[in-house]
């Protein structure tokens, strides 16, 4: 399984730098979701993040098309507010696309229109999306099954609960407050890592 980690848009530009430069080994995308920055101060991230040495085929950067493309970093992912997928997938057609879908129907469209994953939650109680019914594993089971396009599955995710989502099918899993709050960003990536290997090595992939 794929980990995946988004910012939070809530630290400087240093801090967020030394968070990413120490935890780069051990997740395999970096989702660069800053919704407050414009693209002049998105670009000067982007420039500071690629400086410490996180790799840019770990980078995907949301809704910001532009600035991906401008950095030569991996992917965007896109929202239902962003451009349409089919639109920047011929455009920018060296982007890997994700997309956030919150139904089969949103996953058949994105999936269809060229998306190359599917974020799809949430699919546990989360403290960002409290009142907010959860879709459950049964739910995202559906989807890796009507899907054939990879899906991470987000929200409330845990090294505790990882087997439950790694047991759907998915391809991966997100996490933003699990690891960009935690005290130990890096002791949690490498938490989720042992929780996957744990399960791989028990007869699982």
């Amino acid at each position: 399984m794929k980990l995946h980690v988004i910012t939070d848009g809530k630290k400087t530009n240093e801090e967020l730098t030394n968070i990413l430069r120490s935890i780069h080994p051990y997740v395999d995308r970096i989702h660069i979701r800053e919704k407050e920055k414009t693209a002049r101060e998105l670009a000067q991230l982007l420039e500071q993040i690629l400086k410490s040495g996180v790799p840019a085929n770990k980078l995907i950067v949301n809704d910001r098309v532009d600035v991906a493309q401008a950095f030569s970093v991996r992917g965007v992912q896109l929202a239902f507010h962003s451009l349409d997928v089919q639109l920047v997938k011929q455009s920018f057609p060296r982007l890997e696309i994700g997309c956030s879908v919150h139904s089969i129907e949103e996953a058949a469209y994105a999936e269809k229109n060229g998306a190359d994953f599917l974020l799809y939650g949430h699919i546990f109680t989360t403290s960002s999306k409290l009142g907010q019914q959860p879709r459950g594993i049964d739910n995202l089971k559906e989807m890796t099954e009507k899907s054939s396009v990879p899906i991470i599955g987000i929200g409330g995710i845990t090294p505790k609960n990882l087997k439950q989502v790694a047991s759907t099918g998915a391809s991966g899993v997100a996490v933003m407050s699990g690891i960009m709050e935690s005290k130990n960003p890096v002791l949690m990536a490498k938490r989720f890592q042992e929780s996957h290997s744990s399960y791989v090595e028990g007869g699982e992939k």
